[in-house]
């Protein structure tokens, strides 16, 4: 099978000329569990911007779950993003939307029938634990809570890719590691998951493949932990 991601050669620059990311090099195969480390300023934000979309590729190549970023047009970014999960630091969660209408927000999007849209919502509400805060708000929850919601939501159109950026940063590191074994389930179900972090504990504890990025390069790609 192709990779789900690869990127080569690809370089990219700021508005104001200063390299976000040179020559990054490497591949990511379907169902591995990847950290992406670095420090702040290192390349990582561009990365992930990269491969949803959010910047157009400037130089080298780069396909994500085999679309081809040099060539993508735009109507098809759309399509692109329906492979795709993203799980964001501050959740992104619509605070005038309860929990269920948060997760049915993308099926809606994409036209499923309303019991299509039933069923998947309760089955990801039943993988994050929170089949009971269906009709909860956002304000009502904790923040592990909503980082669960967040990740439901994410992975509700079954994507090949999950990107989970800073999945962690905002909570505490008990509930860190309750978002971390519920990432770990959806990878051992097949999803493939690029995982952002600054986290070392955790990124050298749950011993998966770890790249390592500082001034837009890729300086270490080994697997099993050790990121210090």
């Amino acid at each position: 099978m192709p990779p789900i991601i690869e990127f080569k050669n690809v370089t990219h620059r700021y508005k104001t000329n200063a390299v976000a990311l040179s020559n990054l090099s490497f591949k990511v195969d379907p169902g591995e569990f990847v950290f992406v480390v670095g420090p702040s300023g290192a390349g990582k934000t561009t990365l992930i911007k990269l491969l949803t979309r959010e910047e157009k590729l400037q130089s080298g190549s780069l396909k994500v779950c085999n679309f081809d970023m040099r060539r993508i047009p735009g109507f098809r970014v759309p399509h692109l993003r329906r492979k795709l999960g993203i799980v964001f630091q501050d959740y992104k969660l619509l605070e005038n939307l309860n929990v269920y209408d948060n997760v049915a927000l993308a099926l809606h999007v994409v036209g499923e029938s309303k019991r299509s849209i039933n069923i998947r919502v309760k089955a990801a509400l039943k993988l994050v634990n929170l089949e009971n805060k269906a009709n909860s708000m956002p304000k009502e929850l904790s923040g592990g809570e909503q980082q669960r919601v967040a990740i439901a939501r994410a992975v509700i159109n079954n994507p090949r890719l999950l990107i989970a950026d800073e999945p962690t940063g905002n909570i505490d590191p008990l509930l860190s590691v309750e978002i971390m074994e519920l990432l770990m389930k959806i990878n051992a179900a097949g999803t493939t998951v690029l995982m952002v972090s600054h986290d070392v504990n955790l990124v050298n504890y749950y011993n998966k493949r770890v790249i390592t990025i500082s001034n837009g390069k890729l300086t270490n790609d080994q697997q099993g932990g050790m990121f210090s």
